[in-house]
């Protein structure tokens, strides 16, 4: 039945927006607003491209038919049908459209002009609500989406041009050679039952088998490098230059999730897409003679990262870089305490926590590092240790990486021990999880192996993870993770704090990065993931239970929206204390965003008190 004055076809338009979110959830006269004040075009394959060039901007809602919408670059965006907006960005940010329409199939689209939309976020709430929420995730999901623009932060997958070249170890030598010869590839990887077993290349032959004057019919298996470096197909461009640096190798090996064998990449394929001030200056570290020239290159540090900020284009990548520096700061020191000292007594690794092993750095991140050694080591021994501890940490310091104020350094006995000392630390946390053994646990168990005996890291962790599902020790870690709340007070305003020089700002680290920190961890822990980034930690949950998809993409937003909010409070250098910002110094959409940020995380604290701790509170 219609309503009194309306035509057939009004009501029919306005029993259509009446379904639509927003609308479905606010008072009929909002959507008849909408309906009085829409204009309505047909398009087609013949008008399309007109759509969107109007100078003024409208709310387009899609009644029937199917578009695309399309960047700049030719990438479709999204495709739209019945219910879908688009156009809002625009309109909450005054930005100039960008973006172009592509007919699939033609269709009848309702358009708001911007003067209504703005009505309707004045007097409806929820409305505006609505759309700065979409747009957050839009602004996110295209800010942060993997385009390859740069080089560094290019997949490796992308870089690939050939497939895996293969041979068994049996295969001879001259089998090998003339492998590579037709495939025209200078290695090839030996796989065994389809797992990568070693890797062979040209320089091999040279060396090891012509300089040799070796059989050249001997098994292929005699020459290679067994269990060589390699790295997974989704990590960047940066991180594989980062290994090849760090070991002197100029082939990687590139398999899958599976550690299936996918294909080789070389230096030279590497290098030939850059030319980068951190590359070079990464380089450089690892053949710093001295720890005196390590500093000196160390001071070019905060103005790279200052710099190299602007070239790409997600920024949370500068903490990626930063971790990659003091890596290498780390394994250098460490090269040249050895050259000064002698060979280590025994077999040892450095290993990294918190920031660095998130490989989250900032410019005001300080050091949190230890050391492991071998099972057997003799009392005597250790002294050596202790010096190489505070050789390592004490030239750190001089190259601008603050020393722990937890004194969570291997310098301090307490972050050094055998494989077995560091087990039973660990499980004297978990077991009695006192509040400095909760803290304890968030630092510690974001770990990463730096340099040394892997093998040393890998025992470590197959022992935490033969103790570390104790229901004790979730309930626990939930129940410290409720503790921290996020700053926003009822109807949904900042809750600021105020410093001694009167300034007000949001602590982004402590009330927002941090508790998505913590969140991720218990999940990741729970279901035996032993990464350290936060990130990294996030996908390969989406292969467990413990989170659901939107839950992990809407932590993934939260993290990156934040930690873009914080590094480039950072580098901006505003007169806060560090990893603060000012709300008043925001955009009117970004403070929104801060705030649904905000209001996601408290509903993931809430959900995870729930699952873990709802009987111990």
């Amino acid at each position: 039945m219609t309503q009194t004055g309306m035509t057939v076809e009004h009501q029919d338009v306005l029993n259509f927006v009446l379904k639509q979110s927003p609308f479905n959830e606010l008072p009929i006269a909002s959507a008849h607003y909408f309906v009085n004040h829409a204009e309505v075009i047909y398009l087609t394959v013949h008008n399309q491209a007109d759509a969107l060039q109007d100078e003024e901007k409208y709310l387009y809602l899609v009644r029937t038919g199917i578009f695309d919408l399309v960047d700049t670059t030719g990438e479709v965006v999204t495709r739209l049908s019945a219910g879908d907006y688009f156009g809002y960005p625009s309109l909450l940010t005054g930005e100039e459209i960008k973006n172009r329409l592509e007919v699939q199939s033609p269709g009848l689209i309702l358009l708001l002009p911007q003067a209504g939309f703005d009505f309707l976020r004045h007097e409806y709430k929820v409305f505006e609500q609505h759309f700065v929420r979409a747009h957050k995730k839009r602004l996110l999901s295209s800010h942060y989406q993997e385009r390859g623009k740069g080089w560094s932060e290019r997949k490796i997958s992308k870089l690939m041009t050939k497939s895996a070249v293969v041979l068994e170890p049996t295969a001879s030598i001259v089998e090998a050679a003339k492998v590579m010869q037709s495939e025209g590839v200078s290695s090839v990887m030996i796989t065994e039952g389809g797992q990568l077993h070693g890797v062979v290349t040209d320089r091999d032959l040279r060396n090891r088998v012509l300089a040799s004057e070796l059989d050249p019919a001997m098994p292929v298996s005699s020459i290679m490098t067994p269990e060589p470096k390699f790295i997974f197909e989704n990590n960047r461009v940066f991180s594989a230059l980062h290994l090849m640096l760090k070991h002197n190798i100029h082939h990687l090996p590139v398999l899958n999730e599976e550690r299936v064998p996918l294909g080789m990449v070389t230096s030279t394929d590497l290098l030939r897409l850059q030319n980068s001030d951190p590359v070079q200056l990464i380089g450089q570290l690892y053949k710093a003679s001295s720890a005196q020239e390590l500093k000196l290159l160390a001071k070019e540090i905060p103005v790279l990262l200052r710099s190299f900020s602007n070239t790409v284009e997600d920024i949370s990548f500068v903490g990626t870089l930063l971790s990659g520096l003091t890596d290498a700061l780390m394994s250098r020191l460490t090269e040249l305490f050895v050259k000064q000292h002698g060979d280590a007594p025994c077999s040892f690794c450095w290993i990294c926590f918190g920031s660095q092993a998130r490989e989250e750095q900032t410019l005001d991140s300080d050091q949190d590092n230890g050391l492991i050694f071998a099972n057997d080591i003799k009392p005597a021994e250790r002294a050596y240790f202790a010096s190489l501890g505070t050789f390592v940490t004490r030239h750190l310091v001089e190259c601008g990486i603050r020393a722990c104020p937890g004194n969570i350094m291997a310098s301090n006995e307490q972050c050094r021990g055998t494989v077995r000392e560091w087990t039973a630390r660990f499980e004297k946390w978990m077991t009695a999880p006192t509040p400095q053994a909760m803290l304890n646990c968030k630092i510690f168990f974001d770990r990463r192996f730096i340099c040394g005996d892997q093998s040393l890291y890998q025992s470590l962790n197959s022992q935490l993870g033969e103790i570390s599902q104790q229901e004790l020790f979730f309930a626990a870690m939930a129940t410290d993770i409720s503790t921290n709340s996020v700053p926003i007070g009822l109807f949904q305003q900042f809750k600021l704090q105020r410093g001694k020089d009167k300034h007000k700002y949001l602590d982004l680290k402590t009330r927002g990065i941090a508790i998505v920190n913590d969140l991720v961890r218990i999940y990741a822990l729970k279901s035996g993931i032993t990464k350290a980034n936060t990130q990294a930690r996030l996908k390969a949950l989406e292969a467990h239970t413990q989170l659901s998809q939107s839950d992990i993409y809407n932590l993934q937003d939260c993290w990156r929206f934040l930690t873009q909010l914080r590094l480039r409070s950072q580098i901006e250098q505003h007169q806060l204390p560090s990893n603060c910002i000012n709300p008043e110094s925001l955009s009117s959409l970004e403070r929104h965003q801060l705030k649904e940020a905000f209001h996601l995380i408290k509903q993931a604290q809430q959900a995870c008190v729930f699952k873990f701790a709802r009987g111990s509170l």
